[in-house]
């Protein structure tokens, strides 16, 4: 067979499975049309099959794939082109081969067919297009697309009020492309934290706690309106990126430098240009007293202990004396004692007329100090939803639990060991906050 001939019969075989997923794709409920282009089928045909991530990487595979194919059959055989594209083909053939099945058994469970027909799937995915794609007695099962906590929580209708003291967040959605599809991060997270409360912000891994705070903060700007006392912080982010203050988990020191010399450096990025040497050097001074570093001011970051180093981390950002004080895990690497110091000193600051916001995974070894808890949890579509934000003694009726690990439990999913209860709180606490019964 020629060159042209071979050409012929692999696009033949392409336009057929083209044709058939298309079929494929509408009864899944997705747009039909995807299936024109190569990486996107594969994708989608993941999708259909509830098995995005290996949709992600069979479509990259099939791709590189059928590349090698054309050149194979563009090239003249025992040339140095068609021996590369030969091998590469080789190299490609069996994780091809072990995310085509994982797909094709995700099929099977989307259709209620039964697992052997991997093997026609394997060896004439064309042919088996067009069977799946157009004969009537495929359908997808019944419960498709087979999640278990079922339909999401609707919208709660509620908006925070934009006039309020404090902080106010009024986030309509977050939504972020992953690999050609839009995903919904978060989704109607409305509420007022006053001046002067420390809250805890609660949720399971992958809830999207990250996400909603990069939202408050602006870093990762969101459909909302985000408002700290009159200022918005959108519209103002230049301006107000200085009155809020966030502390990731990693420390972010150089250990060849001082305790003073780092907070020195950071006092010279976050104050104002028009602040005097004077009143740096008051500030600077302030800060270490207010952290209990003024001791070890002039030792090396390397030569501090754990506790320390973690308390220099929050001065750099306290330095600029901010409003909103955002906290990832300070405790993270700190025993119970040394944690509890660390978040009594935070409760401190809290009553000075701050917001402080706290991200921890042991939460009731210091939940006394806190006035609210924040829990977001993942809905039945997997975005991140507003379960409860209220008095942290409030929370334990709200959910009926006596521990902060037993509220986190209940709203994280069954298959991360939790109660799956996330869309029923969600729905309970809406209708708790709109009036209706609890």
């Amino acid at each position: 067979m020629d060159r042209y001939a071979e050409l012929a019969v692999f696009l033949a075989a392409q336009l057929i499975e083209t044709v058939g997923l298309c079929r494929i794709f509408e009864k899944c409920g997705k747009k039909g049309w995807f299936s024109v282009v190569p990486l996107f089928r594969q994708y989608y045909l993941g999708v259909c099959a509830v098995r995005d991530g290996e949709g992600r990487i069979l479509a990259l595979l099939e791709s590189c794939a059928d590349a090698a194919i054309l050149c194979c059959i563009f090239f003249e055989a025992g040339s140095l082109p068609y021996m590369i594209a030969a091998f590469l083909f080789l190299l490609i053939l069996i994780p091809q081969t072990i995310f085509r099945i994982r797909v094709c058994f995700g099929l099977c469970y989307a259709f209620g067919r039964n697992r052997l027909w991997v093997v026609p799937w394997i060896a004439l995915d064309w042919l088996c297009a067009v069977i799946w794609g157009f004969g009537k007695s495929f359908k997808t099962a019944e419960g498709y697309p087979f999640d278990d906590a079922g339909a999401a929580a609707e919208l709660s209708g509620l908006e925070a009020d934009l006039t309020s003291p404090g902080l106010s967040i009024n986030i309509t959605s977050r939504t972020a492309m992953s690999f050609l599809k839009r995903k919904v991060l978060l989704r109607d997270i409305h509420l007022n934290i006053p001046m002067g409360h420390m809250v805890l912000l609660l949720g399971g891994s992958g809830s999207g706690k990250t996400t909603f705070l990069n939202a408050v903060t602006g870093y990762e700007k969101a459909k909302a309106v985000i408002t700290l006392g009159v200022n918005d912080v959108y519209k103002q982010y230049n301006s107000m990126k200085y009155d809020i203050g966030f502390v990731p988990q990693q420390d972010l020191v150089r250990g060849s430098d001082t305790v003073y010399r780092t907070l020195s450096d950071a006092a010279r990025l976050r104050l104002p240009a028009d602040y005097s040497m004077d009143k740096r050097r008051n500030r600077i001074n302030d800060v270490l007293a207010t952290f209990g570093l003024t001791p070890v001011k002039s030792s090396l970051v390397d030569k501090l202990s754990g506790g320390q180093r973690k308390r220099l981390s929050i001065a750099m950002e306290y330095i600029s004396d901010p409003t909103l004080f955002i906290l990832d895990e300070p405790d993270s690497g700190l025993d119970g004692v040394m944690a509890r110091a660390l978040f009594e000193k935070l409760r401190s600051i809290a009553n000075t007329g701050k917001i402080v916001i706290v991200i921890t995974h042991t939460p009731d070894r210091v939940a006394d100090l806190f006035d609210d808890v924040i829990v977001v949890a993942k809905d039945a579509k997997r975005t991140g939803r507003l379960a409860y934000y209220g008095n942290t003694i409030d929370a334990y009726e709200f959910f009926g639990k006596r521990t902060m690990e037993e509220i986190l439990m209940s709203v994280n999913r069954t298959e991360e060991g939790g109660e799956g209860k996330a869309d029923d709180f969600v729905r309970k606490y809406s209708t708790m906050k709109a009036g209706g019964v609890s």
